[in-house]
């Protein structure tokens, strides 16, 4: 049996590429982002398109009293959800100077990407917690962060600083879990192909080729997708708290 994932972050992007690859391996998938869109509605579409249902759940991580409502809309609308998989993040309001970063994007990056993962995982946590398993079901939850989690971009601060975090969220929570029978697992996606990369693209593709990372390209969404659908259906045993680099070797150490 698979089960029901709720993905936030999933309108486009590795989010996207995660609810579809999930529904590739059978599970029904409730798809999250801040608004209603076109690209919200296309990525249900292709997932049913997966023959699996799948369902909006519009709302704001952030917002920490929108946590509950939308763990009930998804449920109400697919059944009991069994994988959460945390991908909603925001990036810095500019790149700039170390000295230069105010509090106002250092505060959106922690709580959005720290704090909102952090209580919306509890809240996830409490209700597997409080129901009875039945079935065979692995239950998971997946943070996705980044390499910037260990790897200091000083033009992105306060986004490490969350990233960071986050990571220690995902550290804390398979601790607490892991007796429970949740897998709770990290991915730190490196340099892949999406929107929020796409500006720095063309200066990152040279220094790729010379060697900046061990697989000499970007990495694809769907890549990060197929290892987050291996981890919910827990085909990685007797682990806990396991951080997989998606990097291609970019935190491998040479010399």
């Amino acid at each position: 049996m698979t089960g029901m994932a709720l993905v936030t972050g999933a309108r486009r992007g590795i989010g996207k590429a995660i609810a579809l690859a999930l529904a590739r391996e059978g599970f029904d998938v409730a798809v999250n982002d801040l608004t209603p869109s076109s690209e919200l509605d296309r990525t249900i579409a292709e997932i049913a398109a997966c023959g699996r249902h799948a369902a909006a759940v519009v709302g704001d991580i952030g917002d920490l009293d929108q946590h509950q409502q939308l763990l009930d809309t998804a449920e109400s609308a697919l059944g009991p959800v069994t994988t959460l998989v945390n991908n909603a993040g925001v990036s810095v309001m500019s790149r700039g100077d170390l000295l230069d970063v105010v509090p106002e994007s250092y505060d959106r990056c922690l709580d959005i990407n720290a704090r909102g993962t952090f209580f919306l995982t509890q809240a996830f946590a409490r209700r597997l917690l409080a129901r009875e398993r039945t079935g065979d079901v692995h239950q998971s939850i997946i943070t996705v962060s980044s390499a910037n989690a260990a790897a200091p971009s000083v033009k992105r601060g306060e986004y490490c600083v969350s990233k960071a975090a986050v990571s220690m969220v995902s550290k804390l929570f398979a601790a607490r879990l892991a007796n429970e029978g949740i897998g709770v697992y990290e991915i730190q996606p490196g340099f892949i192909e999406s929107d929020m990369t796409a500006p720095s693209k063309e200066r990152y593709d040279r220094q790729i080729a010379e060697g900046l990372t061990v697989i000499r390209r970007f990495g694809r969404p769907e890549e990060v997708g197929r290892i987050a659908a291996t981890l919910a259906l827990g085909l990685l045993p007797y682990t806990a708290g396991q951080i997989i680099a998606a990097d291609g070797g970019l935190l491998t150490v040479r010399y």
